[in-house]
């Protein structure tokens, strides 16, 4: 996603947004991700159906072990013979429940991975600038990523083994209640210490998850970090070093998962002896002479057979909470992400602009108090060229950010064409200003689709190639393997910058914008490129409003105005030659640039 101008000061208007948790009470949190379920509720109808027929299977295996118990017992061949077509009849009906609970669950889980995740990205298209200049690319990603798949075990992963399993031990536990309730109670005694071992374990999994979550926030912010900027990782021998950092980030998150891994370890164990020490004291009673002496040996097999059924489902139950608290914690940290302020649209109004810009006292203050800009008054003319120069922090690119409404005044006022800015629509605003940032950004996708990109999809051939012309870039891609059609890689780094440089033109170029501004359009040419993109900026900035933001200032020696900015002010304003005839800070300036 292409970021707008980073102000000029180091500083940003932005806090650090906390996107990692939000506090939100675990059953709010439960509930919310729940929420995304209603619509498939059928499929969900589906799962517990099928779970169920697989939980019934489970009393019937012990079933028929009394069955064919009592049936040799008895010595008679009729039910035997009827045995094995009983095996296959129970297996297939358990395979129909096993298909069914596993389809439909799946089903959901993928369909709840792919909302949650389109509807992050949604988001993410409708936060502020000020979200993204507080936030680490890589962090951003992992909530779209890691996060939203560790969610799915929260929802569904975890709901598909509360009712496979839960279902089974309330099967199991009702055939043992209805076969001898007596023995049965004697399980329900271990009942609260496994309880409280739960709920300890699941305070240390949400905590340990948060951790984990933010480790893997640190791993993509240097994983992204490295690969963006891999030649100066190169150039300047920060291999070892950025081995070192990424080494210490994953060293961090595999202590984290370890904790999580012992804490399931022991958490497992415990609860499963605590099953065992039950389970022996009823297998004991249940040999009592007593005990025997009043059911078949076929009843007594079957029983102690579902006894033993309960001890896989109930291991599963225990370590479904490892998977269910990671996935609270992750729906905690996307749910922050979702409910951060998006954009504000204060606007209205849809004009066709002519370009007349007019700052009247305008000041930005950031919020550690570094001022931006101070009492800024300026009145553009409609297809005027004023150029902004001065050194850095000066204010030229906060000043830009203002137009574009990425930034909002502390104080004082900007119209366009006599309208309030923030009575324009930020779409009717934007659509109208063209942009030609330092910084280039290109997607990866076609030479065509980066030129005529966004809301200029629907322009022709032909208007794109005379863009491109324009820019002078047409020679280039008709070089390229698939002229127009061919691919240009991440972020453009199959071109050289001037290539780079010239597609963004031709894409401001295309715009046809009635305000354009230029932020070191040509830094990245060389002296002949820049000669032909200055005559094709000439030819383009006629009747249109121009803003060029220039170091060099012999660039800008033909703009209408230049206005020389200084701590947030302007300090001098007028052409070139009147600048250099006031032998003030540009004429300074001049002097070393052209030395």
């Amino acid at each position: 996603m292409s970021q707008a101008y980073q102000p000029d000061s180091t500083k940003t208007s932005a806090k650090k947004v906390s996107v990692a948790s939000s506090g939100t009470p675990k059953h709010k949190t439960l509930l919310r991700l729940l929420s995304y379920l209603k619509p498939y509720w059928w499929a969900l109808l589906l799962t517990i159906l099928g779970f169920a027929i697989n939980a019934g299977t489970e009393i019937w295996i012990a079933k028929l072990l009394q069955y064919i118990t009592d049936a040799i017992n008895q010595n008679d061949q009729s039910k035997q013979n009827l045995f094995p077509f009983m095996i296959i009849g129970l297996f297939f009906v358990r395979g129909v429940g096993s298909f069914l609970g596993n389809y439909y669950s799946a089903l959901v889980s993928r369909n709840l991975v792919y909302e949650l995740r389109v509807e992050v990205f949604n988001k993410l298209l409708r936060l502020p600038s000020s979200f993204f200049l507080a936030n680490p690319a890589g962090t951003i990603s992992s909530k779209l990523i890691f996060d939203v798949e560790q969610v799915t075990a929260a929802s569904t992963d975890s709901m598909k083994t509360l009712l496979r399993d839960g279902l089974t031990v309330v099967a199991l536990i009702g055939f043992l209640l209805y076969s001898n309730w007596r023995l049965t109670l004697i399980l329900f005694v271990v009942l609260p210490p496994i309880l409280w071992l739960i709920r300890v374990a699941s305070k240390r999994y949400l905590r340990l998850s948060k951790g984990i979550q933010e480790t893997m926030g640190d791993v993509s912010h240097i994983t992204n970090e490295v690969i963006g900027g891999y030649q100066v990782v190169k150039n300047y021998g920060g291999q070892a070093y950025e081995a070192k950092r990424f080494d210490k980030t994953s060293k961090k998150n595999l202590r984290q998962g370890m904790k999580v891994v012992v804490t399931n370890s022991i958490n497992t164990p415990a609860v499963q002896l605590l099953m065992a020490i039950a389970m022996s004291v009823v297998v004991w009673l249940a040999l009592r002479p007593a005990v025997i002496d009043n059911i078949s040996a076929g009843a007594f097999i079957s029983y102690i057979a579902a006894a033993g059924l309960l001890s896989k489902p109930v291991r599963s139950l225990t370590d479904v909470n490892q998977k269910l608290q990671k996935g609270l914690a992750a729906g905690e940290s996307i749910f922050a992400l979702l409910d951060e302020p998006e954009e504000q649209d204060t606007g209205v109004l849809s004009p066709a602009l002519t370009g007349e810009i007019k700052l009247d006292n305008v000041s930005l203050v950031y919020p550690d108090s570094t001022v931006a800009l101070r009492d800024f008054t300026l009145d553009v003319r409609a297809g005027e060229t004023v150029a902004l120069v001065g050194r850095s922090g000066a204010g030229k690119s906060s000043l830009v950010n203002l137009l574009t409404r990425t930034l909002s005044t502390t104080s004082g006022h900007i119209t366009l064409d006599g309208i309030p800015i923030e009575d324009i629509t930020l779409e009717s605003l934007r659509a109208q200003i063209a942009m030609v940032n330092q910084q280039v950004v290109l997607f990866n996708t076609t030479v065509f689709n980066n030129i005529a990109y966004g809301g200029l999809a629907n322009k022709t051939q032909a208007e794109v190639e005379r863009a491109a012309k324009d820019a002078f870039a047409h020679d280039f891609i008709m070089k390229m393997p698939n002229g127009y059609q061919s691919q240009i890689g991440a972020e453009g780094l199959q071109l050289s910058g001037g290539q780079r440089q010239r597609l963004s033109i031709a894409r401001a170029l295309l715009k046809d914008a009635p305000i354009l501004i230029l932020d070191e359009a040509t830094s990245a040419l060389d002296n002949e490129s820049e000669y032909y993109i200055q005559q094709a900026l000439d030819n383009v900035m006629k009747d249109r409003t121009t803003l060029v933001i220039a170091h060099r200032l012999t660039t800008i020696e033909s703009a209408d105005r230049i206005a020389v900015l200084d701590g947030g002010q302007i300090v001098e304003l007028g052409t070139h030659d009147e600048l250099m005839q006031q032998q003030g800070h540009y004429a300074q300036m001049y002097e070393r640039d052209f030395e």
